[in-house]
């Protein structure tokens, strides 16, 4: 793994725009200069072995992740994730029905030389899809043909929905985002799954989720033309469907209508899952020391609420590297995770986003910032596997 210097392309900004991203945060550079969302002035290299080592890593994770959604639902831990009580036995419902899931991206703490460490699962709403799987694969193409890409998002997301084209119900699929995010990025990710789903045949509709409906005769969600919905990708965290009446429609909707992710990923989503994968696999290479609600035996160690969003309500604590961010998380609870720095190179600090698409890794995606904290200022750049 290195991270190398280059030059970007002319007139980048209208070629990654017309690729449809028009979102992103600028950031700052090690020196505190800004610096834009995408930055192919700098991308990283790995080699093949490293890369195959990843990917197999990430499917040891995903599956790791699984066996302990089982054992949250055997032994009722659902208090341990701040869920509502009512929200237990629905949750509990659709881990046993097998409510099918599409993708997940696990973020990922690697600096060339150990294993991987699980940072935390972004289990149900994973963005910066579009910059992983599209934008930096222009990219490679345009600047370094001959090179190859661990990027296989695209493929296989067609290929998963392809493989739930018989497990959905209703004869279309519906996609879904909150139209109050102002960025763009949830209405431009949702419009790339659709893409996928409509590549894999499927007949697609998209709208926000606040114009979604309720028929009170019939008892089910119908879109704005009054057609039932039968199934649904909603780019809409569950913690928030949960967190009011509407939430209870929908929870009450399954499985006559399908919600993608399903709603047993609140647990995978919800950062108490560490402590639970540390207390089934203690000592994994490929996991940190993490525990609910309490520090234990951990001296230096990053404090994060088991539903926060980009590196909102964090503290870290130790090794002289004291800070926190703001936000309005934490009322639900935080989780201690040992503190182990996400590795230098120039000044700034990657961080990995590694993909699974159904049960199969499918890609990597670069987020790097120069602080401890991968928050929204971050940058995305490109990687490449040199030939």
């Amino acid at each position: 793994m290195r991270r190398l210097r280059g030059t970007p392309r002319p007139g980048w900004k209208d070629i990654t725009a017309a690729q449809g991203l028009v979102y992103g945060s600028p950031g700052r550079d090690a020196s505190g200069q800004p610096r834009p969302y995408w930055d192919e002035s700098v991308h990283y290299t790995f080699d093949m072995d490293e890369i195959l080592a990843l990917e197999a890593q990430v499917e040891v994770l995903h599956t790791m992740c699984l066996h302990a959604v089982e054992q949250v639902v055997l032994t009722e831990r659902f208090a341990d994730f701040g869920l509502p009580q009512w929200s237990w036995e629905p949750i509990a419902n659709s881990w046993k029905r097998a409510d099918p899931h599409v993708y997940g991206r696990f973020d990922l703490r690697y600096d060339g030389r150990g294993p991987a460490k699980l940072l935390e699962y972004n289990a149900d709403t994973p963005t910066s899809l579009l910059e992983a799987a599209i934008v930096q694969w222009h990219w490679l193409t345009d600047t370094h043909p001959d090179d190859d890409q661990w990027n296989s998002l695209h493929e296989k997301l067609v290929e998963r929905w392809g493989e739930l084209r018989d497990a959905l119900p209703g004869g279309e699929l519906h996609f879904t985002w909150s139209s109050a995010d102002a960025t763009g990025e949830d209405n431009v990710t949702t419009a790339y799954m659709q893409e996928t789903a409509a590549e894999a045949g499927f007949d697609t509709i998209a709208l926000p989720i606040e114009e979604v409906g309720w028929d009170t005769e019939l008892e089910r969600f119908v879109d704005l033309a009054e057609a039932p919905i039968g199934s649904v990708f909603k780019l809409y965290p569950w913690e928030w469907v949960l967190d009011d009446d509407f939430g209870q429609r929908v929870v009450g909707s399954l499985p006559q209508t399908m919600w993608l992710e399903p709603l047993w990923k609140t647990l995978l989503s919800n950062k108490a899952i560490l402590a639970v994968l540390w207390e089934m696999y203690p000592g994994h290479p490929n996991l940190l020391p993490t525990y609910l609600d309490d520090p234990h035996e951990l001296t230096e160690y990053i404090r994060k609420p088991k539903l926060g969003r980009e590196g909102a309500n964090m503290t870290i604590v130790g090794a002289g590297l004291e800070t926190a961010t703001g936000g309005v998380y934490g009322a639900e609870g935080f989780v201690y995770q040992l503190l182990d720095p996400l590795p230098e190179f120039d000044g700034m600090r990657p961080v990995l986003g590694a993909w699974i698409v159904g049960d199969t890794s499918a890609g990597l995606g670069i987020r790097e910032t120069a602080g401890l904290i991968t928050d929204d200022g971050a940058a995305f750049v490109p990687h490449r596997i040199p030939q």
